[in-house]
């Protein structure tokens, strides 16, 4: 008569076991959206883990087993952020004429540095990163460092190199081309949205990066 009731507890043993992977998932998405909201409200330093872990209904601790504290969990919000805006093919094998390969870098990039989210999360940075060593580096890592490293494999493509000046600062490359896409860093700062249309901002990007090419390309 034993065996319906050992049947029935393996069954809620099986029930109530780990979570599956779209769970954990789930959770960790929810906590990562959580943990950029309250970063973009209230700013990195002011937030507390305990407070993350509060809203996002976790345990501290499982902040610390999946992204090893604070600023691991900053960069996994800036790296989340970056997928989302900057959606752009592996620069190191696309086949793509050099100009078309460098303007939708140049649509994506100014993309991403113009989305509310992205705005706001570099208005934190610029504001506590002086008396934050820790947040300054973390952005770093996650957001402009990957984008330099991506574009420097570009550049060194032999079959890219060969398309340019040979004169050329070539380390200087990727932060050139960046603030040839980026334009006017000030007023994006002091401005809470573009001051131009689409299409003004398209033409104003085409002319920066066609300054771009005759500063770098070979004379055809």
């Amino acid at each position: 008569m034993s065996k319906p009731s050992q049947d029935c507890s393996n069954a809620c043993l099986k029930g109530a076991g780990r979570p599956k992977a779209a769970e954990v998932e789930a959770r960790m998405h929810d906590l990562i959206e959580t943990a950029g909201a309250l970063f973009l409200s209230q700013g990195y330093t002011k937030v507390s883990l305990e407070a993350i872990a509060r809203e996002a209904h976790v345990a501290v601790r499982t902040i610390y087993v999946k992204f090893g504290g604070k600023a691991g969990l900053l960069n996994a919000v800036i790296q989340s952020r970056r997928d989302r805006f900057f959606n752009v093919r592996d620069m190191a094998t696309d086949s793509r004429p050099f100009k078309e390969i460098v303007d939708d870098f140049g649509r994506h990039f100014l993309a991403l540095l113009w989305a509310p989210e992205a705005l706001c999360m570099q208005r934190v940075i610029i504001a506590e990163a002086a008396t934050n060593p820790e947040l300054a580096e973390t952005f770093e890592n996650a957001g402009p460092k990957p984008t330099r490293e991506m574009l420097s494999r570009f550049f060194a493509r032999p079959d890219i190199r060969a398309q340019l000046r040979p004169d050329l600062p070539f380390d200087a490359l990727p932060t050139f081309l960046l603030n040839c896409v980026a334009g006017d860093l000030l007023m994006r700062f002091l401005s809470p949205q573009p001051k131009q249309s689409p299409e003004e901002m398209q033409r104003a990007l085409d002319e920066r990066l066609s300054l771009f090419y005759r500063a770098v390309l070979k004379e055809s």
